[in-house]
């Protein structure tokens, strides 16, 4: 995509990864639209950075993500690049009778949330010259964390729809790409967090590759996951979660 010019609605803007992406992209030249459920912290995003703007928006609400497209379409018909970001890391036990509140909440805000909000902008993405729809998937979606089962599943799931969604739109104006994180310290997992990627180097590294056009924003640190799925596969995920139990213990 081009990082320069554009109007950029950004889910889940208000911490972690999508706010270092508005961040850096609105100090790029770009319009950015960060969305997220607390308006308290969205507002803190655009307190810190003037002329960055804010909607509220619940991706797992059908009726919130109508609302939120009217509302940000009617401001800036020029809107041309969507970032999906938004996302929930909740632990379960798939080994266990799982709770359905906490996998209902992944598979809806995650997967559904996700394409629901793609599907609200679709059609005016695909009336602009110069459009770009952006999905933030995870490693995980490669070589799944068995702590983390039902999240795991759900990128990969997102990851499959980004694949399938870009050969559509291959005669289109609409490029799509996907973000790879690998473990970035954002919070989201919690615990001690000093072997994850700092946010900093990982947005950095994001934004020198989105000028690329790439299919695919795969940082170094996220490679080795990335391209685990293969014959070793198997072996390779025993040995990750392996060592990923041992490292959550302590």
């Amino acid at each position: 995509m081009k990082l320069t010019g554009n109007t950029i609605l950004i889910t889940g803007g208000g911490s972690g990864i999508g706010r270092g992406l508005a961040e850096v992209l609105h100090g790029l030249g770009n319009t950015v639209i960060v969305a997220g459920r607390r308006r308290d912290v969205l507002d803190q995003v655009a307190a810190a950075n003037p002329g960055i703007e804010v909607v509220e928006l619940d991706i797992a609400d059908p009726d919130s993500i109508t609302k939120a497209a009217e509302q940000v379409l009617n401001a800036h018909p020029d809107l041309n690049v969507l970032l999906n970001n938004a996302g929930i890391m909740l632990p379960d036990d798939a080994a266990s009778p799982l709770d359905e509140a906490t996998m209902t909440a992944q598979v809806t805000t995650n997967l559904l949330g996700t394409i629901r909000t793609t599907s609200a902008f679709i059609e005016h993405l695909e009336r602009q010259p110069d459009a770009t729809i952006l999905y933030n998937t995870s490693t995980l979606a490669f070589t799944p964390l068995a702590q983390f089962a039902v999240y795991s599943a759900t990128k990969a799931a997102l990851h499959s729809y980004a694949l399938s969604q870009r050969f559509l739109l291959r005669n289109t104006g609409v490029k799509v790409q996907e973000i790879v994180p690998p473990w970035v310290a954002t919070g989201l997992v919690g615990g001690d967090e000093g072997q994850a990627m700092p946010v900093e180097d990982f947005i950095a590294q994001v934004i020198e590759e989105l000028a690329t056009d790439s299919e695919e924003i795969v940082v170094e640190q996220a490679r080795t996951f990335r391209d685990n799925a293969g014959p070793g596969e198997h072996a390779f995920v025993t040995e990750s979660n392996a060592y990923m139990a041992d490292l959550l213990k302590e």
